[in-house]
């Protein structure tokens, strides 16, 4: 900040030394110049506290998952449905949750979910695209049953594959979802 105003200051020294400036336009012109900075400090201020900040630890919302030896599908169901009160949406994204299927392997049973995700209007009741975030509930075979269950979710067209309380959801991520679809529809002629 010093700098900037040692800065400002010599070009101030060398505009006047070549023609002399009016007092009310060289008034005018630090009240606007204070203005931009003190608004600049504050927008930088703001997106520090909202945004990511490399060195910032900010809490990712988790719930406690049930212990393996407690599992069943419906209790799955019911615990992906408490997870999701967790993520930040808006209050317009409406879900539907629901049991695909099984899978046996050698040291697991893993059990599949999908979450399908909308937002109806009046105007479209039904929409014309929806995003699905899949969950995986994995029980281990070889593990304690006293341990909770394992838990991933991956977003319908990506491949990362995010944990609760280690990835924080993004509403972002249904809406690029939702969009590429709706941009594909719309290049397709019947």
């Amino acid at each position: 900040m010093e700098e900037l105003t040692t800065n400002v200051e010599a070009e101030d020294a060398s505009v006047e030394a070549e023609e002399p400036v009016p007092e009310a336009i060289r008034t005018a012109a630090e009240s606007i110049v204070k203005d931009v900075v003190r608004d600049s400090i504050y927008t930088i201020r703001h997106l520090q506290k909202t945004e990511a900040v490399p060195g910032i630890n900010y809490p990712v919302p988790n719930i406690k998952w049930m212990r393996c030896k407690d599992f069943t599908v419906f209790e799955g169901l019911a615990q992906i449905e408490e997870y999701l009160k967790t993520w930040e949406l808006h209050e317009s994204w409406l879900h539907w949750t629901n049991y695909i299927s099984e899978e046996e392997l050698e040291y697991s049973t893993r059990y599949y979910y999908r979450v399908r995700w909308s937002i109806p209007t009046c105007r479209k009741p039904i929409p014309r695209a929806t995003a699905c975030v899949y969950f995986v509930i994995e029980i281990s075979k070889i593990r304690p049953p006293t341990l909770p269950v394992e838990v991933f979710f991956v977003v319908e067209t990506n491949k990362l594959i995010h944990r609760p309380g280690e990835s924080r959801f993004k509403e972002k991520w249904l809406k690029d979802v939702i969009e590429s679809k709706i941009i594909m529809m719309e290049t397709i002629t019947f």
